[in-house]
């Protein structure tokens, strides 16, 4: 054995000794991104059905504001149709109750000056 082959046999021991020592944290960063994937199969596992039973929640609320549409939309044209007729029912009753007002008023006055003169 010659000086060179001891030299290239000590170079390949120490070529196998780095590929090992970079071996490790590669093993090891193999293992980690296997127990990633493993949590996120898990999370998705566990997360589609919230979201599916949200998106059945979504579902039926829009289903019971639609319900409640269906009532609000009435009551508001209750609303506007009362408005309207509290609005007419005050211009034409209005009118002759404040000039019965005024004509009873006119009265009452006549009626008590006619008191007073009397001895």
């Amino acid at each position: 054995m010659s000086v060179s082959d001891i030299s290239g046999l000590i170079a390949a021991v120490a070529f196998a000794a780095l590929v090992a020592f970079l071996a490790v944290p590669l093993v090891k960063l193999g293992s980690v991104l296997d127990e990633a994937r493993g949590s996120l199969r898990q999370l998705t596992e566990h997360s589609v059905p919230v979201i599916d039973d949200a998106a059945e929640s979504v579902r039926l609320a829009n289903a019971q504001l639609a319900k409640v549409d269906d009532v609000t939309t009435p009551a508001a044209e209750a609303a506007q149709n009362i408005s309207a007729m509290t609005t007419l029912v005050a211009a034409t009753v209005a009118r002759p109750l404040v000039k019965v007002a005024a004509f009873s008023e006119a009265v009452r006055r006549v009626v008590f000056r006619g008191a007073e003169r009397t001895p």
